[in-house]
This record gives C-alpha cells, sequence and structure tokens, in this order.
C-alpha cells in the first residue's frame, strides 16, 4: 500500500498506519507503507521528480528481493492516492524517456497484480488549467521549472514492453473531491483502457468525501478488498 496528500512535500506515512490496519484487517494480507524524500519548499536544492518516485521503487525492489521475511511479497497490490497515482503510474507505464530511473526490474514487473489510485494525478497541464494557483505552491517545487509539463504527463506513457503479464488497473475518484478534478481520473482511465481494454476499471460513484477524507471511508476499504480478492 502507498499513500499520500495532495503534494510530495509533507506529510508522514505512519499518519496512514488506521487505514493500512483498516486494509489488512479486511484482506487478511500484510500491508507495507513506505516513506519517500519530501520536497521541502523551503530549501534551494529541493528534491524533485522523480526522486519521490526513485525512492518507492527502491522499496518495492527491497520488498521483493527481501530474503527473510515473514511472507514472501511475489503478488503484490499497490495503492497510490493523490500524487502517489502518478508515481505508480510513471513506474509501471513506460516513462522511460522522461524519467529512465524509474524502470522497474522484470521481478517487480511480474509480482504486481494490481494497481488502485484514487483521486490520482495523471496530466499536470489540464490539472493547471483547472487550478493555475497549484502551480507556485505545488507543480513547480515538485517538477521543477518549466514553460510546459506535458512531458510528465502519464496519459502519454505507453505499457512497458517488458511486462509478462498485464496489470489491472482501478481508478477511484469522489464526486466530492474539491482538489483534484474528476477529468483527471476519467482521462486516465480513457488512456489505459485503449492500452488494455481488459485489465482497466473506474469507479466514480461510490465515494462522496473530500480528497483525503475518503481514506478513512469504509467504503474505501471495501473497493480496496473487493479489487484485491481477485489476486490474493
Amino acid at each position: 500500500m502507498y499513500s499520500t496528500t495532495l503534494t510530495p512535500s509533507s506529510e508522514d506515512k505512519r499518519d496512514h498506519e488506521q487505514l493500512a490496519r483498516s486494509i489488512a484487517n479486511a484482506t487478511n494480507c500484510p500491508i507495507a507503507v513506505p516513506n519517500y524524500r519530501l520536497t521541502n519548499t523551503l530549501q534551494e536544492h529541493r528534491h524533485r521528480h522523480p526522486v519521490h518516485a526513485q525512492d518507492l521503487l527502491l522499496f518495492l525492489h527491497f520488498l521483493i528481493h527481501w530474503d527473510d521475511p515473514p511472507v514472501k511479497f511475489t503478488q503484490l497490490v499497490l495503492i497510490g492516492h493523490s500524487c502517489s497515482a502518478h508515481m505508480l503510474s510513471s513506474i509501471f507505464l513506460d516513462s522511460d524517456s522522461v524519467s529512465p530511473t524509474l524502470s522497474p526490474q522484470p521481478a517487480l514487473l511480474s509480482a504486481v497484480k494490481g494497481i488502485i489510485m484514487s483521486e490520482g494525478i495523471y496530466d499536470l497541464e489540464s490539472l493547471l488549467v483547472r487550478f493555475p494557483t497549484y502551480r507556485d505552491w505545488f507543480i513547480e517545487p515538485a517538477f521543477g521549472p518549466h514553460q510546459s509539463y506535458a512531458p510528465f504527463s502519464v496519459l502519454n506513457f505507453p505499457l512497458r514492453h517488458s511486462q509478462s503479464d498485464s496489470i489491472s488497473w482501478l481508478i477511484l475518484h469522489s464526486r466530492g473531491d474539491s482538489l483534484v478534478d474528476l477529468p483527471q481520473s476519467t482521462s486516465m482511465h480513457t488512456h489505459l483502457t485503449k492500452l488494455d481494454p481488459d485489465h482497466s476499471f473506474i469507479n466514480i460513484d461510490d465515494l462522496i468525501g473530500e480528497h483525503n477524507d475518503i481514506l478513512r471511508s469504509p467504503v474505501y476499504v471495501d473497493l480496496v478488498k473487493d479489487f484485491s480478492a481477485k489476486f490474493l
């Protein structure tokens, strides 16, 4: 499991301990919640994309190669909330032309069976059209100053050719979210459907809370449980 708030500049993932416990109890599966380096907007030398996703990828590689865990992590369902959805998409879609350091090992691609993304950020340019103030405090600190952020849009990324098995994707979005607009999720679903129509799913009807409030909803846990049951 992997989740975060709107920006990669704040929050400790230990704040999601209760959510992790709820999902573990519902699925009877072990849950891992990694942290990553944050973008500190007060520092001159900031951690910028793809550093956050690199940390996530490093953790996932560690997880599947852990030589003495209580369980072997050979079947994974990953969860990315908000900007973490962008991170997961940049890793498990082929972003090598933009971020070559985010290429996953074949063993990881084989282990990941499903990816759940909620309230995701996928296309920065359209996000800025809807929320222009995000440029100064979110987009530019996290991605650097660019005239256009189109190259970072995961809507441009194809499937990775080295995928031995198709990964199933579930996109979740609450109509009560005022921080990320619904077209972010519907556009991503359209993109994934074009790439692999049999493994792309979306639910935009069952969640009704605000951006981070949905993580405290039993409905969210049920959606995760039902999707994960297909693979675990």
